[in-house]
């Protein structure tokens, strides 16, 4: 496999692992210690703490960001599109991510937590389109 395909899977896992490091957690520790019943979580509207409610913005983040990547990454593969830029574009991608994630969950969103957020958010972002455009290059001959 290739850099970017591992980042892909990668990418994937950290996506389980903040569902499950955060809703997972919140919930089912509130189930199973009987403060809550396992129906009592609604999806049209806020509830928990406000960790919580960052971790689960956190997750939905990860998981509309995913299919963008991986689209990219199948596309790569099948022209055959390799090297070193998209390696290293591929790991500033989920290094940004992890990053990205972790902000959102572990602090109080003030000016300068989500400035940095939106940094992170954008360098994958560029490194997302200048994929493409290595990935349409190589397509086009």
């Amino acid at each position: 496999m290739t850099i970017p395909q591992w980042v892909l899977l990668a990418f994937a896992m950290w996506t389980l692992l903040v569902l499950w490091g955060t809703v997972g957690v919140h919930r089912w520790s509130h189930i199973l210690t009987g403060r809550a019943r396992v129906s009592e979580w609604p999806s049209d509207r806020p509830h928990g703490a406000a960790w919580y409610q960052r971790g689960t913005r956190a997750h939905m983040n990860c998981i509309e960001n995913l299919p963008v990547y991986g689209a990219i990454i199948v596309c790569a593969t099948v022209v055959g599109v390799k090297g070193a830029l998209m390696d290293e574009l591929a790991l500033a991608i989920i290094a940004a991510r992890v990053a990205q994630t972790s902000i959102h969950i572990a602090f109080v969103q003030t000016d300068l937590a989500v400035s940095i957020r939106f940094s992170l958010y954008m360098v994958q972002g560029i490194a997302m389109a200048v994929m493409v455009v290595l990935v349409a290059m190589a397509a086009a001959g």
